[in-house]
């Protein structure tokens, strides 16, 4: 089957790597796995023999037809569906949180990762393969070039730890990229750190604007004034001239904590 190219299509196609991918998730064998983007059906394969259920999502409706006619439909149950459109509540167990893996499409990672977060309450863990360059954002600490909005957004609902990196000729066709899998595990952070969910993400989009700019700068741009900004900023411990990428998760909680008092 030829690949479509507005679908994102880089099929994996090292076995090994298959195999170290759902070697990751631990033991599956009473689980229920939810499957991104399952392909030609490399990893599929694998959590066929190693989960006790596997629910695969499959944009593209020929290669879901074909997922169907090569699995036992009690063991892995096709869906011909945009994974940002799916139910995740409705593939889980009363009672039990779904652990997920995918190779997720380049064209759409972010959405597909702001849908796991916004599916938390359901999700226990993720093993996911993403471009290396996307997976480097993800994982990043503050301090780093590479830490932004989507660090600090994915890592208040867990950690995020990389695995191991994969090159283009484990793909076909071969990507320009190397890819990274990495392991989300959804714990989130938001109690913890005394913030709302909904308020502080808001708060992040608007420190994060102009990453180039510092925090105080983008403060004011979201409508607080420079004596606001300058005093909140100090009662977190947080240097003035301190640009977004430099702030710690802890940080930021401590100046929305003290935004909010205001």
């Amino acid at each position: 089957m030829p690949v479509k190219p507005r679908l994102s299509q880089n099929f994996l196609v090292d076995a090994h790597a298959a195999r170290r991918i759902v070697a990751a998730m631990g033991d599956i064998s009473d689980r229920t796995v939810l499957e991104i983007g399952s392909g030609r059906g490399a990893i599929t394969q694998e959590l066929a023999v190693r989960a006790a259920r596997v629910v695969a999502v499959e944009l593209d409706r020929e290669l879901a037809a074909d997922l169907r006619a090569q699995f036992h439909p009690q063991r892995v149950t096709i869906v011909a569906q945009d994974v940002l459109h799916f139910d995740f509540a409705a593939a889980a167990e009363a009672g039990r949180r779904l652990p997920v893996v995918g190779n997720l499409p380049y064209s759409i990672t972010s959405p597909i990762l702001l849908k796991l977060a916004a599916s938390h309450a359901v999700l226990d863990f993720a093993v996911l393969m993403v471009q290396r360059e996307v997976a480097d954002r993800v994982s990043a600490a503050p301090g780093s070039r590479d830490f932004g909005l989507l660090s600090a957004t994915m890592q208040m609902y867990g950690p995020v730890e990389p695995l191991f990196a994969l090159p283009p000729s484990a793909f076909s066709p071969r990507p320009r990229v190397h890819s990274t899998v990495f392991r989300w595990r959804f714990a989130l952070r938001f109690h913890e750190l005394g913030v709302d969910e909904i308020g502080f993400l808001r708060f992040l989009r608007q420190t994060f604007t102009q990453k180039r700019k510092t925090l105080a700068n983008n403060l004011r741009a979201a409508g607080l004034s420079q004596a606001a900004a300058t005093s909140a900023l100090a009662a977190a411990g947080i240097p003035p001239q301190a640009r977004a990428e430099a702030v710690t998760i802890e940080a930021f909680a401590a100046l929305w904590r003290e935004l909010e008092q205001k």
